[in-house]
């Protein structure tokens, strides 16, 4: 039987630490019997603190990682000099010496830091929570990170997302190991999505930086308030009392980005507040953030966010927001039971360097002052 080894640091957050064991445990052949064996570890074999208010205690310590066929390390609130410096301390870097070559290895969000302070992940792509990528990616340049997606599989080394995407990679694991009917059956008793359309993105809130009333921020407030018309460069630069070269210039230097991109990414946001919060359709969404039709709305959530706008909304849809009745059922996005599992890939795939994306940012730059949405390419949901 394939065993799963869950190595347990100190600090460690108890839903990371009991993904493995729930994904996994509820993985079963057609005779009823487990396909895992799961064992919990700590680098001692004594207990260790988690980042809530309680400690657990494993049967193991750290020489259950000699025999392990998989090693699975969740988060850790108090990584220490891992995060800080890219270090292993050395009772933790014994432990990973520990680890026979060929084992599959995973790590569930900031555990991505263990295995790239072990070397594990150099020249491997990998991600690790949103809010840590950057930091992640200056501590450790030689890994390539991809900030967007729910996991990575890189073969024998996996990394996931924060929190839950710790489920997807599990979940995915299974559909590898054993196919899409056992990983359905472990989803369904679990209560969660077999497979998740999208990647971190649609996740990662992006707030409208405050900025003093000079320069530009007049103007973009004013924009603000008419994203759902067309917005050329003359006309905003009119508004700010610049000539368009000069209010270009400025507001590079006050947002970091062109007014084209600037816009784009504002009625993005719109976007998706009406669709999370609202009953329009998806063309009255388009309309009222400026997009003016379904599919230039779908082409840039595509290309952006990663998923169509109808997903997005099963998703992220609020409780105010929906109609149906109490003791309803609201199905989020899944994944077909004919799609093929994925193999070995940066998964799901963003579409963050796509064509679509790279033509988006071509139109932005070279034609500034062509309102968003006038011109669009159908892209099918």
């Amino acid at each position: 039987m394939h065993r799963i080894v869950v190595l347990a640091l100190d600090g460690v957050i108890p839903f990371e630490l009991g993904t493995p064991a729930r994904i996994f445990g509820a993985a079963a052949g057609a005779d009823g019997g487990p396909l895992y064996e799961i064992v919990t570890c700590t680098l001692d074999g004594g207990p260790v603190r988690t980042d809530a208010d309680f400690s657990i205690v494993a049967g193991y310590g750290a020489e259950a990682l000699t025999e392990a066929d998989t090693v699975v390390i969740p988060a850790s609130r108090t990584l220490g000099p891992i995060a800080t410096e890219g270090r292993l301390p050395e009772p933790l870097a014994e432990a990973i010496g520990r680890i026979r070559p060929g084992t599959r290895l995973v790590s569930i969000c900031t555990a991505a830091y263990v295995l790239a302070a072990a070397g594990l992940l150099d020249g491997r792509p990998a991600t690790t929570h949103w809010r840590h990528a950057a930091s992640f990616q200056r501590l450790f340049p030689r890994v390539k990170v991809d900030p967007d997606v729910l996991f990575v599989d890189d073969g024998d080394v996996l990394t996931s997302a924060g929190v839950a995407a710790g489920i997807d990679l599990c979940l995915h694991i299974v559909r590898r190991d054993h196919g899409s009917e056992v990983a359905n059956h472990v989803a369904r008793r679990c209560v969660v999505p077999p497979w998740r359309d999208g990647g971190q993105a649609q996740f990662i809130v992006r707030p409208i930086p405050d900025q003093p009333a000079t320069g530009t921020a007049a103007t973009r407030a004013w924009a603000l308030e008419r994203l759902h018309r067309p917005l050329p460069l003359a006309e905003l630069a009119a508004h700010a009392r610049m000539s368009p070269r000069t209010f270009t210039r400025r507001f590079r230097q006050e947002t970091g980005v062109s007014p084209g991109q600037w816009l784009t990414l504002q009625r993005l946001e719109l976007a998706r507040r009406l669709l999370e919060t609202g009953d329009l359709p998806v063309d009255g969404v388009a309309a009222r953030a400026g997009f003016g039709t379904a599919a230039s709305l779908r082409q840039h959530m595509q290309a952006t966010v990663g998923v169509s706008p109808l997903a997005y909304r099963r998703t992220f849809r609020s409780a105010e927001g929906r109609t149906s009745g109490p003791g309803s059922s609201v199905r989020g996005p899944g994944r077909p039971k004919d799609r093929p599992a994925p193999g070995p890939a940066t998964l799901p795939a963003p579409a963050r360097g796509s064509a679509v994306a790279e033509m988006l940012a071509t139109e932005i730059e070279e034609h500034p002052d062509v309102a968003v949405g006038e011109a669009v390419v159908d892209h099918p949901s």
